[in-house]
């Protein structure tokens, strides 16, 4: 019997894998053989196929020339979106995503993705509604929790935002960390992303990693959304006050805590 092969365009590479792009075999026709041995199985690929190959290949514009001559399905449709996206084409990405939504609107990968759009165009509010369906439908889903809360943060209701994060990390812990397939990225005004960075800080405390949460307060700090006055008020962060690191960062923005420096006195 010959060995059955697999052609190139079937070899699918982490950066599909990382979309969260499956991609199924066509089912070829078995070809017969002449010498009369078992017939050798060929596939045969189809647009969505070679779609798929293409995107693993960052060839986004090939990728959705390809998704054109398939089928419109929902999951073809929201294949397309994310080629357009991946490639800045928001409008048509938008199109895509709605259409598929028209077909399916209980998918809460779609609407994840359409989140995205709303978020790319800055229509926060919309993007809240469109985040909390996808919630609803997939809630064990930490990334869409997690685009739920920066959603919120854009839309300035930072403790909603915080409980939105909150819920995120308790599904992975590392969900900051990672990236997943269409994500929505920090809150685009600095005001926005130092909200965000303070309630991480308190998350940190609680989960007690204190040194995470002195860098997130050093970054809310720098981005003006809270004062080091009010860091010191809160008494989330008392356990904070002894550390090196709290006290120097403290001392950057010109508080000393009781007299104390975090440096040690040169000696001459």
């Amino acid at each position: 019997m010959k060995p059955i092969t697999f052609p190139n365009w079937w070899i699918v590479g982490t950066a599909a894998l990382a979309l969260g792009l499956q991609t199924a075999p066509s089912t070829g026709q078995p070809a017969a053989s002449q010498n009369g041995s078992a017939p050798a199985v060929i596939f045969h690929p189809t647009p969505e196929n070679l779609g798929d190959s293409l995107m693993a290949r960052q060839q986004y514009q090939a990728a959705v020339d390809q998704y054109r001559q398939a089928t419109p399905t929902p999951e073809l449709l929201n294949k397309m979106g994310v080629a357009y996206q991946l490639y800045f084409d928001v409008r048509d990405a938008g199109r895509c995503y709605r259409e598929a939504l028209r077909k399916d609107p209980k998918n809460a990968k779609y609407l994840n993705n359409m989140g995205s759009i709303y978020m790319a165009n800055r229509e926060y509010t919309r993007a809240v509604k469109t985040f909390r369906k996808a919630v609803q439908y997939d809630p064990q889903s930490a990334l869409y929790q997690k685009n739920l809360g920066t959603a919120l943060f854009a839309d300035r209701s930072y403790k909603k935002g915080w409980v939105a994060y909150q819920e995120a990390l308790k599904l992975d812990p590392e969900i900051f960390d990672h990236s997943g397939s269409v994500r929505v990225e920090n809150p685009g005004t600095i005001q926005d992303r130092g909200a965000m960075n303070f309630y991480m800080a308190k998350g940190c405390m609680k989960a007690g990693l204190p040194d995470r949460a002195i860098e997130y307060l050093r970054m809310a700090l720098n981005e003006g959304f809270t004062t080091p006055k009010k860091v010191i008020a809160d008494a989330e962060f008392n356990p904070l006050h002894n550390m090196p690191a709290f006290l120097q960062m403290m001392e950057a923005q010109g508080v000393y805590l009781n007299g104390i420096s975090a440096h040690a006195p040169v000696q001459q």
